[in-house]
């Protein structure tokens, strides 16, 4: 994991220092900022692989953060480190466009297996068969090399969690796609709170595919999920 870039905002000193002392020893470079303003001026003037955000700081929260973040940039993953637990807390912050959240106090070790995970899972999903180079999905398409959707209302840049659901919807088209398997093939595990971010990303690709009437993600009760799409076997080969 050396090698890697990482900017961690957090407002309590001690915890703050206590963690980039950590990370430092682990072989990451590493960045500390103690506020929300702090953190934006960071990231903009850096080229991090990885950000580790606060949730309750001073000037600019971590989720208005992590939003104002993922309109420029889908891709960096970004871990919410918080005090807050509850389910909807947990759920915010997904939206916000976390790739994973973290309550505290937590454990530096499993903090630093997450970091892992993430990044390993930033590189994308190596599909076992030749990627098509296109999906149809009834009257869109989907590029899942540069992670772009066209859809009859305009083309959409993907993020890579994104992309790699919808992927795996595509290869097992008109079929249960299992919801373990896509947690463990997209997130790594099938946690409840992986479960949620799961949920929140399937809501966002019926949302883009809402337009076309012959497209659905259906609910499969107690398995998975099923992406009903007239012409979305035909793919090119890549």
């Amino acid at each position: 994991m050396s090698g890697h870039k990482l900017l961690l905002v957090e407002d309590d000193h001690n915890l703050g220092n206590m963690l980039l002392e950590y990370l430092r020893a682990k072989g990451f470079e590493a960045d500390l900022r103690v506020d929300g303003e702090q953190g934006k001026t960071a990231y903009e003037q850096g080229a991090y692989d990885l950000l580790i955000l606060d949730v309750m700081m001073p000037f600019k929260d971590g989720f208005t953060l992590a939003r104002e973040i993922r309109q420029k940039d889908t891709s960096t993953p970004i871990i919410f480190l918080s005090a807050k637990s509850m389910k909807q807390d947990t759920i915010q912050g997904f939206q916000s466009g976390a790739d994973d959240y973290m309550t505290k106090p937590l454990s530096m070790e499993e903090l630093l297996l997450r970091i892992a995970a993430v990044l390993r899972r930033a590189k994308g999903v190596e599909p076992k068969a030749p990627e098509p180079e296109e999906y149809r999905i009834g009257d869109s398409s989907f590029d899942p090399r540069k992670q772009i959707l066209r859809t009859p209302e305009g083309e959409r840049k993907l993020t890579t969690k994104e992309s790699e659901l919808l992927r795996l919807l595509c290869a097992n088209r008109n079929d249960v796609l299992e919801r373990s398997a896509a947690l463990n093939a997209v997130w790594g595990n099938d946690s409840y709170f992986n479960g949620r971010s799961m949920d929140v990303y399937i809501a966002k690709l019926r949302k883009y595919l809402r337009e076309d009437p012959s497209v659905e993600i259906i609910n499969v009760h107690g398995k998975g999920f099923r992406l009903i799409a007239g012409e979305v076997g035909k793919a090119t080969a890549g």
